[in-house]
């Protein structure tokens, strides 16, 4: 039986195009759905951690916080690294580490050995978004960056929706361990596409060991402010932020660490993080930009489920489901606008995202009650995310502006960061504006319930009227009333915190919609280059 070759890429032409390249395209995305999907599933298998694996909730959280302080740890020497390695050693060799370290997350039988697969899947995990990223922006012509760009905007957006959905359908009939088993197939199959079809770009030099140099303060500095970061904001609600000297020690060891990596990577002469980018005030404002599309995308992720579940009673599946419709419109936007990206110009695209991000969230806040359906949840979840498209895939654009492909590692990475980066800080960001606000207004709605309050009585001796003619006795009756009209003044103080939330991201929105003016203009058929003076 004649074995069946894949095609080997084509030497590159001036517009640097692979024959494979839609192929290509295909491997990379895949591992980075791998690594997106990775970040949130494991949230809805905590509760099964707890019970299999004898550990309190504090203790299994760190399942998920140290594969996120790994991951973002890692981002911004993805560069560095590919440099040193080569790009398609590095990217497979990182496929390969996830995949081998999601074997042993399947198999592990303690939390220590969980958590420590988590950290190096985290590690492997890293390369899957930023390197995947310069990948295709270099594999395909310029005229189809903004295509290529859709087709990775497809993995990167609808991975961190399908993760809770697949997460909690694998928990409920089947194992935890099967949410990194499943893995293995998928890994395995994309880094033997990635290494039988990538070539190293031609610009990426050649370092034999001698020549290697590593930076070891900077990677010091790294891996102390941002650790120190990360953990200060997955932890900080919980240990009620500036009240715990931990989450203090944190914040001092986050500013210090990361102001001295500034200062010194800016002198360096081989910066593992080339952070003299930032020069370019258009680089900085796509930063910028894609730091808060990251709060605002992960920001709703978080409070749309955890809405259900707390407040309506949604199983994870069923919560889940409701996420799936916005991630089926992602899937149909992020083509359409790759289109779009070859007429228009990728500010004023951004800008239109940025409006409907605004008027979503606005319209999020006016339609959110204890009454809606899974219908109405559904509406509101695609609702929210149909300005992300025309934000994630332009701003990937207008960061290359201006700027040489040689940097294509470094500006892809940075940019993954921020958007990492953004995820958390939303994340954290929403946590305790929910906790705050509830707080807040349930001592507002309490207010109103003295028994000089005439609604309150009312309420109260009705309720107590129709538990008493269902066979209760008086006593019994009043005491339950009391205790029901409490629950629904907490109800209601919480659904007034996500209320308030959702209104301050729709202001948030709206300050972008008019900084996106400020960006440099692009040539839309140039697929990312500015235009001809």
């Amino acid at each position: 039986m004649t074995a069946i070759a894949l095609p080997r890429p084509l030497a590159r032409s001036d517009a640097q195009i692979y024959r494979a390249r839609y192929l290509i395209a295909f491997a990379v995305v895949l591992a980075s759905v791998l690594e997106l999907v990775d970040t949130s599933i494991v949230n809805v298998a905590i509760p099964h951690m707890m019970g299999n694996l004898g550990a309190q909730l504090d203790e299994v959280a760190w399942v998920s916080t140290g594969y996120i302080v790994a991951n973002v740890i890692i981002l911004p020497l993805t560069s560095w690294l590919s440099d040193r390695l080569g790009r398609r050693n590095y990217y497979t060799g990182s496929i390969v580490l996830f995949t081998v370290a999601s074997f042993f997350c399947g198999t592990a039988r303690s939390l220590e050995t969980l958590v420590l697969w988590r950290v190096v899947q985290g590690l492997g995990g890293g390369a899957l978004i930023s390197t995947a990223q310069a990948i295709l922006f270099d594999v395909f012509p310029k005229e189809e960056r903004g295509t290529s760009t859709a087709i990775f905007g497809m993995g990167v957006m609808v991975g961190p929706t399908l993760g809770p959905t697949l997460g909690g359908w694998i928990t409920d009939n089947y194992t935890w361990r099967w949410i990194f088993l499943i893995n293995l197939p998928v890994g395995i199959a994309a880094s033997f596409l990635v290494f039988r079809l990538l070539e190293d770009p031609p610009w990426e030099k050649k370092l034999t060991r001698s020549q290697i140099r590593i930076d070891y303060v900077g990677m010091s500095l790294l891996v102390i402010g941002v650790g120190a970061l990360q953990i200060m904001l997955d932890k900080g609600q919980e240990q009620d932020w500036f009240g715990s000297q931990f989450i203090v020690l944190l914040a001092v060891m986050a500013f210090v660490g990361l102001v001295s990596l500034v200062i010194w990577e800016w002198r360096h002469d081989d910066p593992i993080v080339d952070v003299r980018l930032y020069r370019n005030l258009n680089f900085l404002g796509a930063n910028a930009m894609m730091f808060m599309a990251g709060i605002m995308m992960f920001s709703s992720l978080v409070m749309m489920p955890q809405f259900l579940q707390l407040l309506l009673g949604y199983s994870s599946e069923t919560a889940g489901l409701v996420l799936s419709g916005g991630g089926f419109l992602l899937l149909v936007l992020m083509p359409i606008v790759g289109v779009l990206t070859a007429k228009i110009q990728a500010r004023y695209i951004i800008a239109t995202g940025w409006l409907i991000t605004c008027a979503a969230m606005y319209y999020t806040s006016r339609r959110l009650n204890l009454e809606i359906d899974f219908a109405h949840a559904s509406l509101l979840r695609v609702v929210q995310v149909a300005g992300l498209p025309l934000l994630f895939v332009p701003i990937i654009l207008v960061s290359y502006l201006g700027l040489p492909p040689e940097k294509s590692n470094n500006i892809a990475g940075l940019v993954s960061f921020m958007r990492n980066i953004g995820s958390s800080i939303g994340t954290s960001m929403v946590t305790t504006l929910l906790a705050r606000y509830a707080q807040f207004h349930q001592v507002r709605l309490v207010e109103h319930t003295g028994v000089d309050e005439p609604a309150f009585t009312s309420a109260v001796s009705g309720l107590a009227a129709r538990l008493t003619a269902s066979g209760l006795e008086t006593s019994e009756a009043l005491r339950q009333a009391y205790g029901r009209v409490y629950q629904a003044v907490i109800a209601q103080a919480t659904v007034l915190a996500y209320v308030d939330t959702f209104r301050i991201l729709a202001i948030g929105a709206g300050l972008m919609f008019l900084l996106s003016f400020g960006l440099r203009k692009n040539e839309p058929s140039g697929g990312g280059t500015a235009p001809a003076h």
